[in-house]
């Protein structure tokens, strides 16, 4: 009797570091696991007044870097001016009085043909206006831009790339030759690789986003 107790003990012992052994290796496993984290992003920034396109043109490209910068700091959709007949090399020639740009910049009335068109414009509230500076103004073809949609009841932010002269003159000129009635903003120069920051920075001041 005697001998049965010890060997029921032994077996109780037994059974009982078996259990105890499972059990660490089990805590073990959890703490040693990585943690599966939920993936984060960064809150896309919300505009004061809705929906907000991009538009741009831009002759040697400095002006759509500018563009795609302005864009993915608002979370806008960007749509680009193409003209119907594009710009050469030649066309853009400054130092040639008898080259297509100086032509048209030469000639007020000069209205550049666009080639393609902005689906539902109407969806949008706000329009960010870029394009570079050409003989201290804005390109014509920007003037036929602002002139082929009805812009009443949007905002229009005017952003420009130049080497040296401001968008003063080219945002009042524009504010005069858009069709419907609409709300401009102050308009800046920038750098084309002005960055994130710098434009936030701006589009906060003048209201457009929070």
């Amino acid at each position: 009797m005697k001998k049965l107790l010890c060997i029921l003990t032994a077996l109780l012992m037994a059974a009982l570091l078996t259990a105890c052994g499972s059990s660490s290796e089990k805590n073990a496993a959890g703490a040693g696991a990585p943690k599966q984290e939920a993936p984060s992003s960064a809150p896309a920034p919300k505009t004061q007044s809705g929906k907000t396109l991009v538009v741009y043109f831009s002759g040697t490209g400095n002006t759509k870097k500018l563009a795609g910068n302005a864009a993915n700091v608002l979370g806008a959709d960007v749509f680009e001016i193409q003209p119907a007949e594009p710009y050469t090399s030649a066309d853009l020639n400054y130092n040639d009085k008898t080259s297509r740009a100086t032509r048209e910049q030469n000639d007020p009335s000069a209205r550049p043909k666009i080639k393609n068109k902005i689906e539902n414009f109407d969806q949008y509230d706000t329009v960010v206006l870029a394009y570079p500076i050409w003989w201290g103004q804005e390109p014509r073809i920007i003037d036929t831009f602002v002139e082929s949609y009805d812009f009443s009841g949007k905002t229009i932010v005017p952003i420009c790339t130049s080497g040296s002269s401001d968008i003063d003159r080219s945002a009042a000129a524009l504010a005069v030759n858009t069709t419907g009635a609409a709300t401009w903003k102050e308009g800046k120069r920038f750098e084309p690789d002005a960055s994130d920051d710098t434009l936030g920075q701006c589009f906060q001041e003048i209201g457009l986003i929070e």
